[in-house]
Order: C-alpha cells, then sequence, then structure tokens
C-alpha cells in the first residue's frame, strides 16, 4: 500500500459501451504488473469482466476494483460499465472515486451515455482526464471528438498527447504513435512487446508546425489559471514543462480542464502516457475536500466534518455489496481513520453495531483477494461479516457516529414477474432475490398481493436478464419469468377536493370524524408531497402526528388503478374534531375516504416511462430505421452526422420499445448500435388504458 497519501489514487475509468473502457483497463493492469497476461474482451479473457455474464456478453456489468502500481504511485481502478442498465454501477462508483479517465472512441465520439456519465461525474465534481481511443480505426477524427466534447459536454479538453496518423495500417497515413506535447517527443509503442517497450525520436518533419501550434495551445490554456505563467508567457518567455505542470494539474483538480491523451489500446498505443497523467494530474485523497456528514445527535444536531487521516474517528462509506455463495462481500471506501479486522463498527441508519470478520484487498476477480489486518484513509476494499448494512451505508466508529450524504439511485422503469419452478424452491428463491436486491439499488422485489407472485423491477430489458441468469447460475435455482412490463405510474389532471365521514356507534359510545383535503397536480419529474394545513389548535398534537403519517404512507401507496403516484400533493384543509369521539381510527378512516373521493376515475391520468434513445447506424439503413420508430410513437428529437455515420436521438414510450435490440440488427444488418436511458415520465394514450382494463 502507498508510503504516503499524496502517493495514492483512487481513479475510475468510464466511458459510453464500446468506447474500450475494459481494453484499455488490461493494458493498464498489464504495463503495471498487475496481471501477467494481457486478457481481450472478444476472447472472454479479460481480468475485470470475472462474472460469466460479462465474459459471454463482452460487458462490463459490475465495477471491478483493482489495485495496481505506476512508478511511484499506488492505483486504485474501478473499472465501470457503459451499459445504461447499469448505471447505478457508475453512479455508485463515482461517489467514492477521487478522480476519473473518462475515455471516448475517436470514431463514435461524444455518444449518448457519454452524456450520461459526463453529468454523474459534475455530480459528484469529479476532476477528470480523458482518453481519445480507437485512433487506429477508420473514420478516426481526434479534432472532431475534441469539438464535439466541448460542444455538447461543455468540457474543456486540453491535449497532452496528439495523434501521428489516423486510421488502419492500410491508409497512406496510418495511426502509429503519439508527440508528447511536454517533452516534444514522438513516442512509437513496439507492437512485437505488445507496447510496453516505448521509442522516443524527434517529431516527424510534417508534423512540427501542428506539434508546436498544439503545445503553444496547451501553455495558452494552462496560463489563464496563474497569474505568473500569463506575465512569462505575454512577456515571450520559454515556459519549461516544470513550469507548466504544477498549474496543470491545480487546473485539473478545480476542474477548469481536462487534460486529454490519445491513442489505440486493442493497438497497444498511448496507454502509458495515460498513466503519467493520473500520477501527474489526478487527485490523491489529500486533494479533496474532507467528507461531511450528520453527527447523528438528538439534542445536538450538527454537521462535522473528516480528514482523510489515521487519527482522526473511523469513517467510510459501504458503496457495493457482491452477493457470494457463503458470505456477502462489502467494498468499503475508508475515509478517515483505521478500519481494524475483529473491530465493531456502527451503522447510524440502522442504529446497530456490526462485526468487521475479514477485510480483503481485491484484485479483479475476488478470487484473488489478500487478507490484511487493517486498512486506513483514501483505501478501498472489501469486507466480510456485515449483515444489516446496505448500499449507500457509512459505517463509523460507535463513539463518535456520522452519516455521510448517501447515494440516490433512479427510479426502475421495467418488471416481470418470476415464480419457481416447483413450490419447494419458493423459500430459497425469496431469499436470493432480497440478497440480489442488498447488492443492486437499482433492482427491486415485492410479491403482488393479487397473484401472489414475486415482481421484479429493473433498469432495462437486459438488467432484468443478467439477474435471471445470476438466480440461474450462482444459486442453481431455475426460475420461470413471464414477459417484462412497463412501470407505470399515477397522478391527477385537476386540483380536485375529497371529503370523508367516519362514524360508528359502539356499546363505549360513538367514534366519528370528517376530514377535508386537497389533491394537487406538481411537475411529473417529482414524486409527491404532503401538507399540512390546520391550524395548530385544530387537533391534539398525538392525533395529528398520527394523521400526518397516514397521509404519507398514502402518498407512498397506489393510486385508482394501482399504480404507484406520482406529481401529486396532498393538503389536508379542514378536519371537524369532537373531544372525545374522534380517535386514531376515526381520523385515519375519514383520512382514506376523503383520498379515494379525490381520486376519482375521471379525473385520474396514467403516466408511462419515456426513454432518451439514441441510434447510430449507416446513411443507407437510415429510411428503415426512422419509419419503425414511427411506428412505435416515438418522436424524433434530433439528428447529426458522425464521419459516414448519422445519430438519430429520439424520445419513446418503453411499452413500445420491447425486443428493439433485436429489431433494429435486424433492420441494418447488425450494423447500427443504440443506447437508452429513462428520461421522464409523460401521460400514456388512452388506448393504453384500455386495453389495461379490456
Amino acid at each position: 500500500m502507498p508510503k504516503s497519501l499524496e502517493d495514492l489514487r483512487n481513479i475510475g475509468i468510464i466511458a459510453h459501451i464500446d468506447a474500450g473502457k475494459t481494453t484499455t483497463t488490461e493494458r493498464i493492469l498489464y504495463y503495471t504488473g498487475a496481471s501477467h497476461r494481457m486478457g481481450n474482451v472478444d476472447e472472454g479473457t479479460t481480468t475485470t469482466d470475472f462474472d460469466p455474464a460479462e465474459a459471454a456478453r463482452g460487458i462490463t456489468i459490475y465495477s471491478a476494483a483493482i489495485t495496481c502500481f505506476w512508478k511511484d504511485k499506488t492505483i486504485n481502478i474501478i473499472d465501470t460499465p457503459g451499459h445504461v442498465d447499469f448505471t447505478a454501477e457508475v453512479e455508485r462508483s463515482l461517489r467514492v472515486l477521487d478522480g476519473a479517465v473518462v475515455i471516448f472512441s475517436a470514431v463514435e465520439g461524444v455518444e449518448a451515455q457519454s452524456e450520461t456519465v459526463w453529468r454523474q461525474a459534475d455530480k459528484y465534481d469529479v476532476p477528470r482526464i480523458c482518453f481519445i481511443n480507437k485512433m487506429d480505426r477508420i473514420g478516426a477524427d481526434f479534432d472532431r471528438v475534441l469539438g464535439q466534447m466541448r460542444e455538447r459536454l461543455k468540457a474543456r479538453p486540453v491535449p497532452v498527447t496528439i495523434p501521428i496518423g489516423a486510421g488502419p495500417q492500410q491508409n497512406p497515413n496510418p495511426f502509429r504513435g503519439v508527440v508528447d506535447l511536454l517533452s516534444m517527443k514522438a513516442r512509437y509503442f513496439d507492437p512485437e512487446t505488445r507496447g510496453a517497450d516505448i521509442r522516443e525520436d524527434e517529431i516527424p518533419e510534417d508534423m512540427r508546425e501542428q506539434a508546436e501550434l498544439a503545445r503553444m495551445e496547451l501553455i495558452e490554456a494552462t496560463a489563464e489559471f496563474d497569474d505568473d505563467l500569463m506575465t512569462a508567457y505575454l512577456e515571450g518567455q520559454e515556459i519549461h514543462t516544470d513550469q507548466l505542470i504544477p498549474v496543470l494539474r491545480r487546473a485539473t483538480l478545480n476542474r477548469n480542464i481536462q487534460p486529454t491523451y490519445t491513442g489505440a489500446s486493442l493497438s497497444f498505443i498511448g496507454v502509458q502516457p495515460v498513466l503519467d497523467g493520473v500520477n501527474l494530474f489526478l487527485p490523491s485523497p489529500l486533494d479533496r475536500p474532507p467528507v461531511a456528514g450528520d453527527n447523528q445527535h438528538p439534542k445536538k444536531p450538527a454537521i462535522v466534518s473528516r480528514k482523510p487521516a489515521a487519527d482522526e474517528p473511523f469513517c467510510g462509506l459501504v458503496f457495493k455489496i457482491v452477493a457470494e455463495p457463503h458470505a456477502d462481500l462489502y467494498f468499503i471506501r475508508v475515509y478517515s481513520g483505521v478500519l481494524k479486522s475483529g473491530s465493531r463498527v456502527l451503522n447510524p441508519r440502522v442504529g446497530k453495531k456490526e462485526l468487521i470478520n475479514q477485510i480483503w484487498h481485491i484484485q479483479a476477480d475476488s478470487k484473488e483477494k489478500i487478507e490484511t489486518e487493517s486498512i486506513g484513509p483514501g483505501e478501498i476494499a472489501g469486507v466480510v461479516g456485515l449483515k444489516e448494512t446496505a448500499t449507500g451505508d457509512t459505517i463509523c466508529d460507535p463513539q463518535n457516529p456520522i452519516v455521510l450524504e448517501t447515494i440516490t439511485f433512479p427510479e426502475t422503469v421495467i418488471s416481470m414477474a418470476v415464480e419457481p419452478e416447483t413450490n419447494a424452491d419458493r423459500k430459497k428463491l425469496n431469499e436470493v432475490l432480497k440478497r440480489l436486491e442488498k447488492q443492486d439499488p437499482t433492482f427491486r422485489c415485492i410479491t403482488s398481493e393479487e397473484t401472489g407472485q414475486q415482481i421484479i423491477s429493473g433498469m432495462g430489458e437486459l438488467h432484468l436478464e443478467i439477474i435471471k441468469d445470476r438466480i440461474q447460475r450462482d444459486f442453481g435455482l431455475n426460475a420461470k419469468v413471464h414477459k417484462p412490463r412497463v412501470s407505470y405510474r399515477e397522478t391527477i389532471a385537476n386540483t380536485v377536493r375529497g371529503t370523508g365521514e367516519y362514524h360508528q356507534t359502539t356499546p363505549n359510545g360513538t367514534r366519528q370524524a370528517r376530514v377535508t383535503l386537497e389533491l394537487t397536480p406538481i411537475e411529473a419529474s417529482q414524486q409527491t408531497e404532503y401538507l399540512n394545513k390546520l391550524k395548530p389548535d385544530a387537533l391534539p398534537q398525538e392525533l395529528r402526528k398520527s394523521m400526518d403519517i397516514s397521509g404519507k404512507e398514502l402518498l407512498n401507496g397506489v393510486g385508482y388503478y394501482g399504480y404507484p403516484l406520482m406529481g401529486l400533493r396532498l393538503t389536508v384543509v379542514e378536519v371537524d374534531y369532537r373531544q372525545g369521539e374522534t380517535d386514531e381510527i376515526a381520523l385515519n378512516a375519514a383520512l382514506d375516504r376523503a383520498f379515494d373521493e379525490a381520486m376519482d376515475a375521471k379525473n385520474v391520468v396514467l403516466l408511462e416511462p419515456i426513454m432518451k434513445l439514441e441510434v447510430v447506424c449507416p446513411d443507407e439503413f437510415l429510411g428503415n430505421i426512422q419509419a419503425d420508430l414511427q411506428i412505435r410513437h416515438a418522436s424524433i428529437v434530433g439528428q447529426e452526422q458522425r464521419g459516414h455515420l448519422t445519430a438519430l436521438e429520439a424520445e419513446a414510450p418503453l411499452a413500445r420499445m420491447f425486443g428493439y435490440s433485436t429489431q433494429v440488427r435486424s433492420l441494418s444488418q447488425g450494423r447500427a448500435s443504440y443506447s437508452m436511458e429513462p428520461l421522464k415520465y409523460a401521460p400514456a394514450p388512452k388506448d393504453v388504458l384500455e386495453k389495461m382494463l379490456g
């Protein structure tokens, strides 16, 4: 582990699917000596894609944590998925990272999911460097991608390496190396040693002018953030690399600019300079602000902070749980203090102490684990022994409680029923689903009251397909699944009042109450709101508290058609309270009746999930794909030329998009690609409701 915190880097590798994240990670592991063989995504032999489903599909599903060493630095790398169905994996990784490497394809450029991961990195203030990959492919264009980054991401990419040539070996001027603008040398990577041997040479004569111009742009961009450097530049003084690097690092840490590298991971070109960039420009835990959280004190609540120091009270965040057959493995980022094996820690959310049985430093495959006695600030490791803890929970020193900001995850949009093949397996299936739910915060499991079936919900068809595979493969259960169905929501069209009365005569006397409430539609992107507008003396305090709890429960329940509520405000406006006759039972019953009256069928609006869709295809298939999208009631909102490909941006109802992956392949002879992510909820057409009720 690192000699000092300054020498530690916790970084993530994030990008759109197929931009080359996993291949780049494999190259990094090979060059840093963490792996003695170099895996290949196409052959299913990569280190980080250790899950059989990942190897079979050639995609990364679960973020994998790997420790490696480059020069004098220790680097913890988290390789994250690019597929939008697994966006929660990216979200929870970014929450615990200090910096990120964002990879773009030199052919496809800035794609839909590139924008999503960039926004997520902005949300957590993560400094980043960029790598424009696949310069050895037909249609690769370094400058076009830089332009897209500026335009679509509002980024400030500053090239540190530029490509020598572009495209495959058949090109007149193929991609064969990079110019390093810091050393002003050309660097060539020997294919015989898989890029491990690097030859430095003079910049090719035909590139000298371009390289000098790019170096000038690098100096100009950096000088903006340092008065002394700007003065030296304006006075025409020579700017040395050792003057540039500290300022470039500071501007990167402040997220003013993003140092940008280029290469082709598959051809072993340009990866080591990215590692140098991680060491030079990305933050150590000491460069990040101290974490802050609630001290959980019942009488003196306050926000407290924790510095990344061993002598501070321990606190850490559980950002991932892997359900393993024998014991769940909890991935923890330590923010302060030291976590020791055999110690007890507090989970403030549940108010219980938990035992740390074992601590493991994790290589990509969880079979490669190195047990350790303790971990300190900034470190990422897996622990065994926690029982009550869930993803996003803080664990801390019992004497110094703190709750860090938790991780928020998007709503699920798709559901399917799952049941065991035999009744004997029903209990085991329930246990398995609960474990998977604990591991994946975007996976939900409920039991249908009508049918008794287990209903599982997730972020997309692929997400639920992977869950189904895991139930069968990891836990040996043959479960039957039914067709996916859309997760609808309900709201109302107009503001409406409802009054509910409750009257009951018992041998002990009369019990009665009358409640008037108002339901108001609010922005559909919002969940629900509860307001109590009664005067303070309208109800005794304990009854008011009971009614408030019931009102919030109503909003967390279901609407007229049995779907969850959304975009709705419930306001209690009037209560007829009679002393000795109005109690909790009468009040809550009257509230329920007022709610039922207000949720009238004529006023209820069914909301359906609308997806943001991007389809990239060769021009000759564009007409077919546009026609198919029209049939699916999709509205095309944008179109952009990307080299010889066209990118269509559309908004489409999820209900019409089942099976789209097969259809888009068929319409384009397998040459189109697409990505889809939840965008919003919008009113469903009347025929959807008619079909549902019919």
